[in-house]
């Protein structure tokens, strides 16, 4: 099955609108252009409670999902432990995906 989050993530990578990486997304949520972020579920514990901690603060939106191996080769790179949306359109339709996978 074709993963649908993936594949929107990488639309909106081949866009220009994801950044990835610890210190771009952290960046880009507070600079407030992220408007979605993504984590690995096979990210350490101290890095999923620093991104809480941060989106909670600026109030952007987080979600965890897939690997790393798997959020790295949608936006064709190596591993990726996390990824900022810096669109609100792509945001919207990956949110509306992650929620649809979740129910």
């Amino acid at each position: 099955m074709l993963d649908k989050v993936l594949s929107m993530i990488g639309m909106a990578m081949r866009a220009g609108k994801v950044v990835s990486g610890e210190f771009a997304v952290e960046k880009s949520v507070k600079s407030q252009k992220a408007y979605l972020v993504i984590i690995a579920r096979d990210s350490s514990d101290n890095s999923k409670k620093n991104y809480e901690d941060m989106c909670k603060f600026y109030h952007t939106e987080l979600h965890y999902y897939g690997t790393k191996e798997s959020l790295g080769a949608a936006i064709g790179k190596e591993y990726r432990a996390s990824v900022a949306i810096q669109d609100e359109n792509f945001a919207k339709a990956i949110l509306a995906k992650l929620e649809a996978t979740e129910n």
